[in-house]
């Protein structure tokens, strides 16, 4: 797996396939692998596909007690300009769509196309600030309690239940807390980047979820509102709709990519 250096920081990644750059960028508690390799397939015929894993992430290290949007804007443009010179799109999931919203924002030149998933602006919303707090205080109250909650956010009723009572064990005992969750979750919680929307000069798809209890349908529709000509979709799914609706999500991206 390479790295490149960004301010210090080895942020490692992936490149896969051949043609114009596509980089993926993954959300909290996640990796590139996690959330897009079994995404990748999709595109690699005729794309270069470039999954990096930002700080706290995967194989990449904490760079610093806390984490900005700025910083790993850097860390996903610096893996980019790694696998290529020329412009790409990107597409961003969770806090990986706010950080790529934010990189079309301040890297207009190297940004030809945008799509953001499940993302968000802002983060006064009192609802929503309550969900973060407490997800991020349940693991210095309680280990397994985080990791019950945290199924309860991420994926709609009837998909977590769809997976039975084992199923749902298993699922809950493969959540951990690790200090870069931690560190990305508390980002969550800062995140307000509405000021740089009106800079997104991208053709830009935006896709909410409408059942996601993490980040409400809400956020996806004020993101759509507020960047001038973007496109809007929305499933019916919770936060992790890259697994719940994973072949209706391909399809919206592969028609919005490849259409000329």
């Amino acid at each position: 797996m390479p790295t490149i250096d960004v301010h210090g920081t080895p942020v490692h990644y992936t490149a896969q396939g051949s043609g114009p750059g596509l980089l993926f960028v993954h959300g909290t508690a996640a990796d590139g692998e996690t959330n897009f390799g079994h995404l990748r397939e999709h595109f690699t015929d005729r794309y270069t596909v470039i999954t990096p894993d930002f700080s706290g992430s995967g194989r990449t290290p904490l760079h610093a007690d806390e984490l900005s949007v700025d910083e790993l804007v850097a860390q996903v443009i610096g893996a980019a300009r790694a696998v290529t010179d020329q412009p790409f799109d990107i597409v961003g999931f969770s806090l990986g769509a706010v950080v790529a919203a934010a990189a079309a924002a301040q890297h207009p030149e190297l940004v030809r196309r945008l799509i953001v998933i499940n993302g968000w602006a802002r983060n006064d919303d009192p609802r929503q600030q309550l969900a973060v707090d407490l997800w991020r205080r349940l693991p210095d109250i309680n280990a397994e309690a985080f990791s019950a909650y945290s199924a309860l956010l991420i994926f709609s009723p009837p998909f977590l239940a769809g997976f039975g009572s084992e199923g749902v064990k298993a699922t809950v005992a493969g959540i951990t807390a690790e200090v870069g969750t931690l560190r990305q979750i508390e980002l969550d919680h800062r995140v307000d980047i509405r000021d740089r929307l009106a800079s997104i000069t991208a053709r830009t798809l935006v896709i909410g979820s409408s059942r996601d209890f993490l980040i409400p349908v809400e956020h996806s529709r004020e993101i759509h509102q507020a960047v001038k000509g973007s496109e809007y979709a929305e499933l019916e799914s919770g936060h992790m709709v890259v697994f719940e609706k994973t072949a209706e999500l391909v399809e919206l991206l592969v028609e919005f990519l490849d259409r000329d």
